[in-house]
């Protein structure tokens, strides 16, 4: 056993030995990936909650530099920079997103298509200037979008797309990687009685002290005052996510168009629609969340039935 190796069994052993009431809760929060990474921590003090804390959102700002399709000098935007046909060699942390990406295309039948970033530049555009994309321009947007045109290589670890202009925008998943590399990180430190949220996507860990569960509260948006439509869960060592169209829509000529964008057709949303997903990983949850929207009910349902441990929310 290494050194390092020993100080973390000796840490956990000294945690496992503390009785649960001497643990408190601790909360923090930093600014990350567009949103608030927030992170709920039972600890023996103060001072090892914080240096966990500090090690999780150092790790989530990590993996932003590595996804980010905002960031110019990200992995992921020198990647789909280098052009079609050429294999990349890519770090683990985006090797291992995109492999769990393209399964999850798979069984939602490309209703979760990472593939979509031509799709998502041309959305962002219409947030600004509330016109709809170029009929031309959606059509080459949509031609560009093919989960199957990405190639791995799990020997030399490299990742290749196969169709010119691809542009891969993995913000539908990234969240709840990112949450669940958090939790790993306050578990590394001995510290298993917590949850990292983001934005709408909670990675869960062992309850809190003298509790069998948290309470997850759900906003299920389906009435006119959303504050009013919540659920209440209790979850533990599971992943967590709702997607929706409450605060993310433009409008257009009076037609609402959700953030939340189909690769079948290359448009925004127009139905309201709102889902819950609970799965073994925050990371499963937080792509099934926004497939599950673009499928519907009867087609989501179906598809999350191919994912063990997974149970699906739509709003009544």
């Amino acid at each position: 056993m290494t050194s390092a190796a020993a100080r973390l069994l000796l840490l956990l052993l000294l945690v496992c030995a503390l009785p649960l009431s001497a643990l408190e809760r601790f909360d923090f929060s930093a600014p990350l990936m567009f949103t608030t990474f927030r992170i709920s921590v039972h600890a023996e003090n103060r001072a090892q909650a914080e240096q966990a804390a500090d090690a999780a959102f150092k790790r989530i700002a990590a993996l932003n530099a590595v996804y980010s399709d905002y960031e110019p000098n990200s992995e992921l935007i020198l990647t789909c920079n280098a052009g079609p046909d050429k294999p990349v060699k890519v770090s683990a942390d985006l090797y291992d997103l995109v492999q769990r990406s393209l399964e999850l295309a798979e069984i939602t039948e490309g209703a979760f298509d990472i593939t979509c970033g031509n799709l998502s530049h041309l959305w962002r555009r219409t947030k600004r200037t509330h016109q709809l994309p170029p009929a031309e321009r959606l059509q080459q947007a949509l031609a560009a979008t093919d989960w199957r045109a990405v190639q791995l290589d799990e020997r030399a670890h490299t990742l290749t797309l196969l169709k010119p202009g691809m542009l891969l925008d993995v913000g539908g998943i990234a969240k709840g990687y990112a949450a669940d590399a958090g939790l790993k990180v306050l578990r590394e430190h001995g510290l298993t009685h917590a949850l990292v949220m983001a934005g709408g996507d909670i990675a869960i860990g062992d309850p809190p002290p003298g509790e069998d569960a948290w309470d997850i509260k759900l906003r299920q948006f389906a009435s006119e005052k959303p504050e009013e439509d919540m659920t209440t869960v209790r979850l533990h060592n599971c992943g967590v996510s709702t997607s929706g169209d409450l605060y993310q829509f433009t409008e257009i000529e009076g037609k609402r168009y959700s953030h939340i964008i189909s690769p079948f057709t290359g448009m925004g949303l127009t139905q309201r629609v709102a889902c819950s997903v609970i799965a073994p990983d925050c990371t499963t949850s937080d792509a099934l969340a926004t497939a599950m929207c673009v499928l519907g009910r009867e087609r989501g349902e179906k598809a999350a039935a191919k994912v063990k441990g997974v149970t699906v929310k739509f709003a009544e």
